[in-house]
Order: C-alpha cells, then sequence, then structure tokens
C-alpha cells in the first residue's frame, strides 16, 4: 500500500516523496489510518517494523488539520524509555517537521535542567521526552499539559520494566482531559502491566498487533556458540572480527566493567572500537553515536542500553558476548541489524554463567536451538543438566514423643567426600583444620 492510500494530508505526502518513502509497511498501513481517525491505539510490532512513523505520521497529520487547545502547552508529547530512542525519534520527528511552523524540544535526563524550561518557554508543539525528567519538569511546574492533543508511548513495555509507571500515572494525570487522544505502542500485548496501566491510560482503543515479538527474522542469522569460560568467550570474539566480513558490530556486554575492558583491548589491536554505557552523560553518549553514525568507528560495544531504538543500517553484525537477563532483550538486540532489508547476523556466546539466560530465549523463541562451533576453538563445555526436583515426603502424625538422637558411631561419621560438580564449581572438599595442642604445666595440677 502506498501512503497515499492511508488519507494523509498533500503537504505531508509531498514531504514523504521527498524523503524518499513510497510504500507503507504493515504497521503503518494498519495503525496510521485509525489514528488518524481520533481513535485510541494499543498496538505491538517487532523491532524494524516501521512504527515511529506510524506515529509520526498521524500527530503531524494533526498539526496541519485542527486548531490547537491552547497556544501554550505542547499539542504531543511522545515519551521513550531511554535517551538514545528518545533522540532516535527526535531526529526523524525534525525530518518531517523541517520547514514547518511546528517546532520540538527534547527533554531527556543528563542535560542541563535550566536549558530546558528555556526550550519550554518557547511553547514548543512536539515535546519528545523520558517520563523521569518531564515528570521533574511537572513537578517544577516548567510545563503544563491541559492542552496536550496526543500523548504517545513508545516502547511502553520497557518503560514499565524500568520502573516508570509512577511516572507515567502523574503524567498521564496532568493531561486526563476528555479530548485527548492515546496511542500506546508495546513489544508485546501480553504483559500485565501494559495491560493494566492501558486499561487507564486509553479509552476503548483499537488493538494492533503485527507478527510476534519472537517471530523468527528472516533477514538476521542466529548462531549460538558454546563457550567454557571468559578467556575462551575473548578468542571466539577475536576469531569471529578475524574471518567474518563486516561493516560494523555492536558487541553486547553484561556490565559496565566489561564494556570498558573489551574496548580497550580492541582498541590496541587496531579495531577502532568505542563504549557506551550508562555512566557516561548525555553530551559523551551523543558524540558516541554522532560517531557510530558516521563510521568514525567500526565497533560499538554496550550494555542493554542501546538494545532499542538505534536505527543504524551499517551493522551488518550483532554480537553478545553476554546473554542478556531478560529473553525479550535478545530481540531487542539482534534487530540492530538486518534492517532496512538488509541482511543481518547474530553471533552468541553462551557459557556456564549464561546458560540459564539462554534457556530462556529458546523457551521465548518456542524453538529448539542447535550449537556452531568455530573451527579450533570448540569447547568443553556442553551445556548444564537441569537440577532434580526434590520429593516431599509426608510426615504421618504419631502421639509418640521423639526420642532422644543417638549418638554416631565412629564408623558412620566419617562422610564420603562429594566429588560432584555443580555449574563447573567443586563442592564437599572440605579442608581439614588440625587443632592446636594444648600446651600443659605440669607444675599447676592440670
Amino acid at each position: 500500500m502506498h501512503f497515499k492510500d492511508l488519507g494523509l494530508d498533500p503537504r505531508l505526502l509531498k514531504k514523504l516523496t521527498h524523503l524518499g518513502f513510497d510504500r507503507a509497511t504493515e504497521i503503518q498501513r494498519t495503525a496510521v489510518p485509525v489514528a488518524i481517525m481520533g481513535k485510541d491505539v494499543l498496538a505491538s510490532s517487532k523491532t524494524g517494523s516501521g512504527k515511529t512513523l506510524a506515529f509520526l505520521l498521524p500527530a503531524m497529520q494533526r498539526m496541519y488539520r485542527s486548531k490547537p487547545f491552547t497556544r501554550r502547552d505542547p499539542r504531543v508529547l511522545i515519551l521513550t524509555p531511554t535517551r538514545e530512542l528518545a533522540k532516535q525519534v527526535f531526529a526523524q520527528l525534525r525530518t518531517l517537521n523541517a520547514g514547518t511552523p511546528y517546532d520540538g524540544a527534547l527533554i531527556v535526563g543528563g542535560e542541563n535542567f535550566n536549558d530546558q524550561v528555556k526550550e519550554f518557554r518557547k511553547d514548543p508543539m512536539f515535546v519528545v521526552a523520558t517520563p523521569g525528567r518531564l515528570a521533574d519538569h511537572l513537578e517544577h511546574r516548567s510545563t503544563h499539559l491541559d492542552g496536550l492533543e496526543m500523548l504517545i508511548l513508545d516502547e511502553a513495555d520497557r518503560m514499565l520494566d524500568l520502573g516508570f509507571e509512577a511516572q507515567l500515572r502523574r503524567i498521564h494525570e496532568a493531561a486526563n482531559h476528555r479530548r485527548r487522544q492515546t496511542l500506546m505502542f508495546s513489544a508485546t500485548l501480553d504483559h500485565e502491566e501494559v495491560i493494566d496501566i492501558s486499561s487507564d491510560m486509553l479509552d476503548t482503543p483499537k488493538r494492533i498487533s503485527i507478527g510476534y515479538s519472537n517471530e523468527e527474522h528472516t533477514d538476521i542469522t542466529q548462531r549460538f556458540v558454546l563457550c567454557d569460560h571468559l578467556d575462551h568467550k575473548q578468542a571466539l570474539l577475536d576469531k569471529v572480527l578475524e574471518t567474518e566480513d563486516y561493516k560494523q558490530v555492536i558487541i553486547f556486554t553484561a556490565t559496565r566493567a566489561d564494556t570498558d575492558r573489551l574496548t580497550k583491548e580492541l582498541n590496541e589491536r587496531k579495531l577502532k572500537a568505542v563504549a557506551l554505557s550508562g555512566n557516561l552523560n548525555q553530551s559523551q553518549r551523543n558524540s558516541i553515536m554522532s560517531q557510530f553514525e558516521r563510521v568514525c568507528h567500526k565497533i560499538l560495544v554496550t550494555t542493554d542500553i542501546a538494545s532499542r531504538g538505534l536505527d543504524l543500517d551499517n551493522v551488518s553484525h550483532v554480537i553478545n558476548f553476554d546473554m542478556p537477563k531478560h529473553a525479550e532483550e535478545y530481540v531487542h538486540r539482534i534487530g540492530r541489524t538486518g534492517r532496512a532489508g538488509n541482511k543481518g547476523d547474530a553471533i552468541s556466546f553462551v557459557g556456564p554463567k549464561d546458560w540459564k539466560s539462554f534457556k530462556s530465549v529458546e523457551a521465548y523463541l518456542q524453538q529448539e536451538i542447535t550449537f556452531s562451533t568455530i573451527e579450533g576453538l570448540e569447547g568443553k563445555f556442553k551445556g548444564l543438566k537441569p537440577a532434580p526436583k526434590k520429593k516431599f515426603v509426608k510426615k504421618k502424625a504419631t502421639d509418640k514423643k521423639p526420642s532422644a538422637p543417638k549418638k554416631a558411631s565412629a564408623s558412620s561419621a566419617k562422610k564420603k567426600t562429594d566429588k560432584r560438580f555443580y555449574e563447573n564449581v567443586a563442592v564437599g572438599d572440605n579442608v581439614f583444620m588440625p587443632k592446636k595442642k594444648r600446651n600443659v604445666d605440669v607444675n599447676s595440677g592440670d
């Protein structure tokens, strides 16, 4: 379906043509007509499906076709879970509202609060924000939402997982009037907290589900490699970077310390790597992402902070150095490649510490995963067996008084040494510590 078939304003269609957009994706052709009719929408679609444009187009349509409720309050508020995603959405918004009077403001944590207050005084029509920082501005009365026309929540499930429910409800209360339209996008509609909060914030919404978040991505080749320990992972990573033909790579780690360590090692090998983690201020994070987008660096090492919202066409490979804690994050991580019709590769290293997370991912994808090997670096680890379930035997009631415990004989007191291994850690080998002999004074009478 072409965008011209969606009932969009001719000025908006002209803008889309100029930007090279022709055909609408499935989420766009399903959600846009409903949204421009003024109905609330509760939608889900897999990563890379074009949902950002699915909510920006109805917002721009409202700018062209209706008058504002008030002159001062923002007309459209778009909330995202992270600063990086907010920046990505704001960049796409600026391409659509360029040359129009419908200006916008980016309000995220890590930036100067007073500078943002000045932005609000310019009465922006669009505000793209993270919920925590916007709630702070509402508390300080930097802005008001009495005249808000559209409230858009992008990645609602992620915002709730990050603990922003109270802030979302505060924002909802500040703009709770019958003329407000709400669009909520989530990776899944089965999220318990999403169901709960959507019943309070949306008015008889149209439910739209395009595909499933755990649906196999045909443009991404997924490989899982077993490894023994950290050094083995490092050797596998070195081999992949030596042998794979890549444009740009994103490497996901579990901790900030691993991010910094890997980046240092890669740069020592002249591989042009840069690290992105949550301990950096917003200016530093913006600079790093700008450099990576301009291909100043070939490798980005990061935590899950970059697992959502980054739309980078040159990323050909995603490497999970550590498996994510939550299965849903695996889908978002690998979704940073294979975008806009391009092919991508996702390689995941699975060690003993990653096994539980791997099994969660396997269950979430509803697939039986087979492991790949890298020649010359085959490992000994083959997975962990599930712990046996304990059998509980119900004791029969008795009137007899419990007898005194018998003293253990010398032969029964000797225990066998437990030589079993659990998660590669030896148990049962207790160290024998000989007691010190007591010095006896023969003259003391003892």
